[in-house]
């Protein structure tokens, strides 16, 4: 177990100026085949799947709070997965592949029981010779509790896995994002989930009041009309505490990295684990700068992210 406090520009052996001489480039383009998965209870899920190469590493990487495939992040992973020759796939949560799933659920910070199922049939589907897992945001949330969630086990799946960005700590993260500035980005997720949330009470009705979902004001008063209910827990309290991966990291037992910048308005410095809150397992990367899931390099905005995929495959090929 370590604590890194590095910066995003690092890299072994140079400065990524020297090793990229470009590197405000736009997003990199990657084409992806789509499979459709039945659910065990009666819903499906949606995977984008790299062309497959036989014998190659996998990496399955869970996106954040409405994503998808195509966000900024998965594309950049994606495409250093392929230009590794590793494989590559990114699970949809419920609902976030462009169709709106079928059950009065959707999907939530703390749903380790689909990490687990999505990993266990990955497994026995396709049979990777190396299996490797990535999460960003509540993706990464997520995938960190199921780590500790399985202790020893998750060592007969995985061979490491890493958080990118993670909100650890929901109830320190969700009152900051209710905050300043931050609530520029609360307006931004509740436009999309709102929308969604109408849309699924369209499709089953009574679910939830729509009137005050569409008045909620943060994601404070959206879980607890939405999210909290949809998905068996009491309150929004009670899932913030209940779905939270940092209770878990000490019980961790695979490789995993927690890459968090310390300037993340998503969770405040004061917020991130310590080493005496995580396994010998876990490395806790906290650069100075990087935001939320940004750590972007070069001279002009927007930059470019080469720097997060390169970060992410060091630590999975250290860990063969």
């Amino acid at each position: 177990m370590s604590i890194a406090y590095t910066s995003p520009w690092w890299l072994p052996g140079g400065n990524l100026q020297t090793i990229w001489p470009s590197v405000v480039t736009p997003e990199p383009r990657v084409s992806y085949r789509r499979e459709r998965w039945q659910t065990p209870d009666g819903d499906f899920i949606d995977l984008d799947w790299l062309p497959w190469i036989e014998g190659a590493p996998l990496l399955v990487l869970f996106h954040g709070l409405e994503g998808s495939s195509q966000s900024h992040y998965a594309r950049a992973m994606m495409h250093a997965a392929q230009t590794r020759g590793w494989n590559g796939c990114v699970p949809h949560f419920r609902g976030c592949s462009g169709e709106l799933n079928l059950l009065p659920r959707a999907y939530h910070s703390g749903d380790s029981a689909e990490i687990d199922w999505v990993l266990r049939r990955v497994m026995d589907q396709h049979k990777p010779t190396q299996l490797y897992a990535a999460g960003v945001s509540l993706g990464g949330n997520a995938l960190l509790k199921w780590a500790g969630e399985q202790g020893e086990s998750a060592q007969s799946l995985v061979r490491a896995v890493a958080s990118i960005s993670a909100p650890l700590d929901l109830a320190a993260a969700g009152h900051a994002l209710g905050r300043g500035f931050n609530k520029l980005y609360t307006r931004m997720f509740l436009g999309s989930l709102v929308k969604k949330s109408l849309e699924k009470l369209a499709q089953h009705p009574g679910l939830f009041d729509p009137d005050k979902v569409r008045a909620a004001r943060d994601l404070y008063e959206f879980d607890n009309l939405v999210t909290a209910p949809l998905h068996g827990f009491r309150d929004t309290d009670d899932y913030w505490a209940r779905a939270s991966a940092k209770p878990w990291l000490s019980k961790i037992r695979v490789p995993a990295l927690a890459l968090n910048a310390r300037n993340d308005p998503f969770l405040p410095a004061e917020a991130l684990p310590d080493v005496s809150d995580v396994s010998a397992s876990v490395t806790l990367e906290y650069p100075a700068t990087g935001g939320h899931v940004g750590f972007a390099v070069g001279a002009l905005p927007p930059g470019s992210l080469v720097w997060l995929p390169h970060r992410l495959f060091n630590f999975f090929e250290r860990n063969p």
